[in-house]
């Protein structure tokens, strides 16, 4: 990079020297009419010529003439000390043409001009155009070229956590070719990683089913064998061990295919509301808790709507564990952003957590213990789904008492 940057700097520097050059030979500053205006050597001549008879004619006759009084001149004390030394002196009227008054006596002056002061015989636009094309073009194309190879570099960079190819030509020319290449090299890298832990994941729970199945099988036809009423209490506890198992091995392998890559997402308009109705009333049926809603009439929105309905019954169906009486779910528009919050009037977070609630496999505090089910699974599966719609997963407290967990989505996903 520094050797781009100094070759960049090197051109600028050579460039400037040889078109000031070439200016300076091509277009010369044709300054000489305006230096015999106003140069002491011209004052001189005139004054010089104004002493004799024969001067003074050939002055009236070159040049717009007349003689004045002196008291007809009112020049500041400066002026008036200049024009007594050196007998001559020049002044600009309004149309920037220098005049000059000459003492050809202690009672009279000789005003001469107006006399044009001529600018530079050449175009100055091709000075310019020859810096913007010697210096300003190549400039920009190098501009381009990398500004190219830093989106190439982008793409490369987004792609690198291998949920997407990325493909740099062999052939390509490209400032940045030996970082893709790294870049290419990491993301099969993180690939083969990812294939391996997708594999790894599937086959332990999938190899956890078998003998799960067998131990379901050996407690059934223990059951029928078992007369002790104690025994009975034992057997039921093992059953719901493996019920239990068998919930984390199905969280495990959803979470495993949600998180090895992003989905082909059915980005389609929908009504959120409805989305949010149909879930409650799905969670709701079941509960004895009191369900509010504060949602508008309708609110159409660009996403995924089964993903998006499988992000709201996680977050309701996590409240409906921990509250005590009332869960409340709202729906509303603050400036770029949809808000869906869901809270709860349970015992809330420690803020100490709020950090890794939307971690896998996080376990929180006593408050929020195993005996209410779940495994830290559902809430890094609402972060994972609202992370593919450009969202933002947050956590607060509730106004009810409890826990607030809030979807931040995008008005515009792209």
């Amino acid at each position: 990079m520094g050797k781009l940057f100094a070759s960049l700097y090197l051109y600028i520097i050579v460039s400037l020297v040889l078109v000031s050059g070439a200016i300076e030979q091509l277009w010369p500053y044709e300054d000489t009419q305006q230096q015999m205006a106003l140069d002491n050597e011209f004052g001189q001549s005139l004054w010089l010529l104004s002493q004799t008879p024969a001067g003074l004619e050939k002055i009236t006759q070159h040049y717009n003439s007349e003689l004045l009084a002196s008291n007809d001149l009112m020049l500041p004390t400066l002026q008036q000390t200049e024009l007594e030394n050196r007998h001559y002196i020049y002044l600009f009227d309004s149309q920037k043409d220098a005049i000059w008054y000459i003492k050809l006596n202690d009672n009279e002056l000789l005003k001469v001009g107006p006399i044009e002061v001529s600018a530079p015989g050449f175009s100055s636009v091709w000075p310019y155009l020859l810096l913007l094309s010697v210096v300003g073009l190549p400039i920009g194309l190098w501009s381009f070229l990398l500004w190219r190879d830093f989106e190439k570099l982008r793409l490369a960079c987004e792609a690198v956590d291998g949920s997407q190819g990325f493909e740099s030509s062999a052939s390509s020319k490209s400032f940045f070719l030996p970082i893709t290449d790294t870049l290419s090299a990491m993301q099969q890298r993180i690939q083969h990683l990812l294939t391996a832990q997708k594999e790894l994941t599937s086959s332990v729970s999938h190899e956890f089913r078998t003998p799960l199945a067998r131990l379901k099988f050996a407690l059934a036809m223990l059951e029928d064998k078992v007369s002790d009423e104690k025994a009975f209490d034992y057997i039921d506890n093992m059953q719901l061990d493996i019920s239990e198992l068998e919930s984390l091995v199905k969280e495990i392998l959803d979470y495993a295919r949600l998180d090895s890559e992003q989905p082909n997402l059915n980005i389609q308009q929908c009504d959120l509301v409805i989305v949010i109705q149909s879930v409650l009333e799905k969670l709701g049926f079941a509960s004895n808790l009191t369900l509010n809603t504060h949602l508008p009439a309708s609110l159409n929105y660009r996403c995924d709507s089964h993903f998006i309905a499988r992000s709201v019954q996680n977050l309701v169906g996590n409240a409906l564990k921990y509250a005590k009486q009332q869960v409340k779910v709202s729906l509303y528009e603050h400036k770029d952003d949809l808000i869906l919050a869901v809270e709860d009037d349970g015992p809330g977070i420690d803020i100490a957590q709020w950090d890794n609630v939307f971690k896998p496999f996080t376990r929180l505090d006593k408050s929020r213990d195993k005996k209410t089910g779940g495994f830290g699974l559902g809430l890094a599966i609402v972060a994972k789904i609202v992370s593919w719609h450009q969202g933002d997963c947050q956590l607060s407290n509730s106004s009810l008492g409890g826990a607030k967990f809030i979807i931040l989505l995008p008005k515009r996903v792209s």
